[in-house]
């Protein structure tokens, strides 16, 4: 068993973040969604590894918004935003991470987002709608970068968590799903490994 199933009890952390059309997870259309695989070194420190992402067709008669693509940035008819269906996305998405919870004997996945409920309910929704029968990660648990970064370093919105915790933030790429979730895994990261230099040692903990 790999030392990151240890660290974190059998879950394997994956950060996501997702792009709505707004914000109920019934109706409004998922339009991208990323995904920050983290992997553990031989010094027992964490690291942001490969990123995957995806740009979503909107589903049949979802609701979108129109502050929420001021808000995102995101134009649907933009020449070169390639979306695919949501039931592809979730397999392009899902795929690596099923692939690493085996190869490091993890028992499932679990997501890491800032203020995760939201990013969470999407991703549940469109397992629901389109009947996806092999998500990786656990339902309903997570982590969460505010909650993690209000104890740190005092700060819980995404772009003064970053700066806090001394990284660099560009505004001008915020509100990408890639963007988010590669600045959200860096900062879990940070915080993680943060917290064991304080230990002195990894923190490991046994599987039940």
């Amino acid at each position: 068993m790999s030392e990151i199933s240890n660290r974190f009890r059998g879950f394997l952390p994956v950060v996501v973040d997702v792009e709505t059309g707004g914000f109920n997870a019934d109706t409004d259309a998922l339009l991208e969604i990323a995904a920050s695989i983290l992997r553990m070194d031989e010094d027992g420190k964490i690291y942001r590894a490969e990123t995957v992402s995806c740009h979503i067709e909107p589903f049949p008669g979802a609701n979108i918004e129109d502050a929420a693509l001021e808000f995102t940035g995101i134009r649907l008819d933009h020449p070169f935003r390639i979306a695919i269906e949501e039931k592809d996305a979730l397999q392009k998405i899902f795929q690596p991470v099923r692939q690493e919870v085996r190869a490091t004997g993890c028992q499932r996945a679990i997501l890491v987002g800032h203020n995760p409920a939201f990013d969470m309910a999407f991703l549940n929704a469109a397992i629901t709608r389109t009947r996806y029968k092999r998500s990786p990660f656990h339902p309903f648990s997570s982590f969460d970068t505010a909650t993690l970064a209000g104890l740190a370093y005092g700060q819980t919105v995404l772009s003064r968590a970053v700066k806090a915790a001394g990284m660099d933030w560009d505004a001008g790429q915020a509100h990408s799903a890639i963007y988010d979730t590669e600045r959200t895994a860096d900062l879990f990261c940070t915080i993680v490994n943060r917290w064991s230099e304080l230990l002195g040692e990894p923190v490991l903990s046994q599987v039940d």
